[in-house]
């Protein structure tokens, strides 16, 4: 018996060097360990746990560590990742958010749910809640001066190119109106402190505002998510006709390149220095008092070091007012900011997070947004 074991572990583990099996079905993490034996893939530590969520669908096991049967190996090497997902994801749309290894669990989870549970990919009709081109509901929103999460209704109307929002249900006229060209969504559930918070951006007059949201049903917020893909998917496509979609896609939402908190003085170097979080999103790099702020205290463009743009490491000398140690200062054509970052890492973290937009040549319609900074108010 324990030389059979031994043989079929043997032949799982030339399962997973067939091609596909070498990353998980859900993720893409290399070197999957466990299986859906039921599904017939090979899934990630991570996304094992998100299938014993359907465990009606899919049961699962560790390859290395639990007993298989003869029964389950010829089954596993009849599908395969490969096979599963040309069955499971058959007709998912360009602008559907396909998770990796690196995303937030409700995403991942949300999208094995799809996947499996709804086959949501085997049938177009199921995919309307985020592809009608419209979407209304309710959503809690955080309050912009106490905090607190009040139930507000959203409307998501492709033709109008808008997101917009009602402070009383029954209210005629929006409290806020969001344009499709400028919104972002990004899930942050750390930073606002429930699984499915997901914080959305949009520009006006130039300058990011922020909106904090969430719903208790995980399949609602992704809808929201997807279907604000979509709008912008839609919109993109009419306002650029020449591009590809594999051009389109990586604008449709962003996650922030990096996020935290680190020390800043005044324009003239001279008043204390103080503490602030800070979010680089693209080219924009922002600070606010406090992580769910609506709206920064400032806001820096970040251009291209062709464009004389650059960081270094620590602070000029004779430099007062600082509690932390380790200083990034950085360069622009029309003056230098100065920061400070609690640990060498955080330093060392947030210089190649800079240095990597820096070294991007900027587009055309970047070079509009750094003169509408140059001549801000």
């Amino acid at each position: 018996m324990a030389s059979d074991q031994e043989s079929n572990r043997q032949r799982l583990k030339q399962l997973l060097g067939k091609p596909g099996n070498g990353n998980c079905a859900d993720c893409g993490a290399a070197n999957p360990e466990w299986a859906s034996y039921t599904l017939g893939v090979f899934v990630c530590l991570s996304c094992s746990g998100l299938h014993r969520n359907i465990a009606q669908i899919s049961k699962v096991k560790s390859v290395l560590l639990d007993p298989w049967s003869s029964t389950e190996l010829e089954f596993m090497d009849s599908v395969g990742n490969n096979a599963a997902k040309a069955k499971y994801e058959q007709i998912v749309p360009a602008f559907y958010y396909r998770p990796t290894h690196k995303d937030c669990t409700l995403l991942r989870e949300q999208w094995i749910r799809a996947k499996y549970e709804r086959k949501e990919f085997l049938c177009v009709e199921r995919q309307e809640p985020y592809s009608a081109g419209y979407r209304e509901g309710f959503l809690w929103k955080r309050g912009r001066d106490k905090g607190q999460y009040l139930s507000r209704k959203f409307i998501l109307s492709e033709r109008e190119g808008v997101l917009k929002y009602f402070i009383k249900h029954d209210a005629r006229e929006p409290k806020t109106i969001m344009k499709i060209n400028t919104l972002n969504a990004t899930f942050q559930p750390t930073k606002i402190g429930t699984a499915n918070g997901l914080q959305i951006t949009y520009l006006k007059d130039n300058s990011t505002r922020n909106i904090f949201v969430y719903q208790e049903d995980g399949k609602e917020m992704v809808d929201w998510f997807n279907a604000i893909r979509a709008a912008r998917f839609h919109y993109m496509q009419v306002a650029f006709p020449g591009a590809s979609t594999s051009e389109l896609l990586p604008k449709l939402t962003r996650n922030f390149v990096k996020e935290g908190y680190m020390e800043k003085t005044g324009p003239k170097h001279t008043e204390g220095f103080k503490k602030r979080w800070f979010t680089l999103d693209d080219r924009r790099l922002m600070y606010f008092k406090d992580p769910l702020d609506a709206y920064a205290r400032g806001e820096v463009f970040i251009g291209s070091s062709e464009n004389s743009y650059t960081t270094l490491p620590g602070l000029p000398p004779n430099i007062q007012g600082y509690h932390w140690q380790f200083g990034i200062t950085i360069v622009t054509p029309d003056r230098k900011f100065l920061l400070v970052c609690e640990t060498e890492e955080d330093q060392k973290d947030w210089i190649a997070a800079l240095q990597t937009v820096i070294n991007r040549p900027m587009l055309p319609q970047e070079y509009a947004v750094q003169a509408y900074f140059k001549h801000k108010p």
